[in-house]
């Protein structure tokens, strides 16, 4: 008998064993501390100053700190990076006192000159997240840690425009990697450079993110050691990936597969009121809808009630008008179209198309309820002679198109970017904003622009509501859109997913420097 054969097979043995269950334990240890989000959709920037997507938003915002940043759940205003700050009695100037040792990732120090870097910076590249700070007509360091932002009129919710993606503060030191005057665009894209609480550890295209945990963050640290982010397209796909407990959160979900997951083992189904509405753009440059009378008539045909239970299982309230209800300035005494064929055959008549036109409306499958919304109302207007023809685009035909005005009706959503009526108001009708700004029907009304021109620079909180209820009534007499629904807030997270809060201004962007998980 070989005793030494037997020996060395048994010793192999033991260590395979000891190794088998420290990968296990090593297994089980990165998985307490990790979580695996699915996204339907793929980043394509982490620029903050570049990007208005609410996909690249979720990646970006805990990878980078604000000066001022949203308390909890609340939509209320909290120091950030700014410690305290004062307003000018006209309202015109904002100064800023900063916090002292904070380092960004690349060992940076945080200070004055950081912050007039980075609104320098956005300013200058003029993408889409500069439109938040036009109004901003310098950006003065006072001090190493004093700044003082000089506007161009008082601005009324500028402090809370503070708090978003796109004020987010990068380290200079990312001019290291500038090319051709680029103000390192090319490296931002793919990198982050932040004082936050995570960094962008790794991307791998088409697959997933990694966003790790800083130890030494200068505030509260991450539970989490690393979120996994991944890409997936396909939400039938994720429904099964997070019934197996491979995947612990999403958003992305269809409004059927919360509803058959809700009551699975092991899951759950977080539902909250949200500020996302669902609305549908009439290009007012058109032929047909250029007509308040065919825009009204088109908002009395549609199935609002059916929609909403049918479609939406219930989860989701009737617009009153373009404020969303919760947010201060909406009106209950605004009117509410509902459907009415009688009265729309009426309208049409009076604008001369008693026998109907054809139009088109855009959808894409980013978002599924676009295309069962779509077939219900084309039934709905074939009931006053208007032939409403499907055109299903990907997501990026689709904002292209609306951005050149290039299409009769689309079917759009909006959550706003700070918890203000003004991003539901001077972005949507102000017709300077034609296109992805904002006013995606193309809408041009003199009075209204004096509006909501009026409702940002008016101080006086009373006398701003008075505006805010006019801007309503005229948008809902003009029918500038059709105001469809305002839909609840849904996430599926596995029961492991502890500390999760949802903030109504953060829709897509859950909390992830306070959620831990654990089994």
């Amino acid at each position: 008998m070989n005793y030494g054969s037997n020996i060395i097979r048994s010793v192999a043995i033991s260590v395979l064993i000891i190794g088998i269950f420290f990968t296990v334990g090593l297994a089980q240890a990165e998985q307490e501390d990790t979580l695996v989000f699915a996204s339907a959709a793929e980043v394509r920037t982490m620029d903050p100053h570049i990007t208005m997507d609410n996909t690249a938003w979720r990646s970006i915002y805990y990878c980078y700190d604000r000066l001022v940043e949203l308390k909890g759940s609340s939509t209320d205003i909290q120091p950030g990076l700014a410690e305290s700050w004062e307003v000018s009695s006209d309202k015109k100037e904002y100064t800023f006192e900063l916090r002292e040792g904070i380092e960004f990732s690349d060992g940076t120090p945080f200070n004055a000159e950081a912050v007039k870097f980075n609104f320098d910076r956005l300013l200058e590249l003029g993408s889409a997240p500069s439109g938040l700070f036009k109004v901003v007509s310098s950006v003065d360091v006072i001090d190493e840690h004093t700044v003082r932002f000089t506007l161009e009129h008082p601005f009324a919710p500028f402090i809370k425009t503070l708090a978003t993606n796109q004020a987010s503060i990068a380290s200079p030191g990312i001019m290291e990697h500038e090319e051709d005057g680029d103000y390192a665009q090319d490296w931002l894209a793919l990198n982050t450079a932040g004082t936050g609480p995570f960094y962008l550890e790794s991307w791998e295209r088409g697959r997933r993110m990694v966003l790790k945990g800083k130890e030494d963050y200068w505030g509260k640290p991450a539970k989490l050691n690393q979120v996994i982010i991944r890409f997936i397209s396909e939400a039938s796909e994720i429904r099964m990936l997070l019934e197996r407990g491979e995947v612990d959160m999403s958003t992305s979900l269809t409004i059927d597969q919360m509803e058959a997951i809700r009551g699975t083992k092991g899951i759950r189904v977080v539902e909250k009121p949200s500020f996302m509405c669902q609305y549908i753009y009439l290009n007012n440059q058109n032929e047909y809808l250029k007509d308040v009378k065919v825009r009204q008539a088109i908002s009395y045909a549609v199935d609002y009630d059916g929609i909403i239970e049918s479609l939406y299982r219930g989860h989701a309230t009737q617009m009153r008008g373009p404020i969303p209800k919760g947010l201060a300035g909406h009106s209950e005494e605004v009117y509410q179209y509902h459907q009415d064929f009688g009265k729309g055959r009426e309208l049409l008549e009076e604008a001369g198309y008693e026998d109907g036109f054809t139009v088109e409306v855009m959808v894409s499958p980013t978002v599924p309820e676009w295309s069962k919304m779509a077939t219900v109302i084309q039934d709905n207007l074939s009931k006053m002679g208007i032939d409403l023809e499907i055109r299903n685009y990907a997501w990026p035909t689709l904002r292209d198109k609306l951005d050149r005005g290039d299409f009769d009706m689309s079917f759009g959503y909006w959550t706003p970017d700070y918890p203000d009526a003004d991003m539901f108001t001077w972005y949507w009708f102000l017709s300077d904003n034609g296109g992805l700004a904002g006013n995606r029907s193309f809408y041009d009304n003199q009075v209204m622009d004096e509006l909501v021109t009026m409702e940002r620079r008016e101080i006086n909180r009373d006398k701003r509501m008075a505006l805010f209820e006019g801007i309503q009534w005229i948008a809902v007499s003009d029918a500038v859109y059709v105001y469809l629904l305002q839909a609840n807030h849904q996430v599926a997270m596995r029961d492991r997913v502890k500390g999760y809060e949802y903030n109504p201004m953060l829709l897509r962007m859950p909390n992830f420097n306070d959620i831990s998980v654990k089994d």
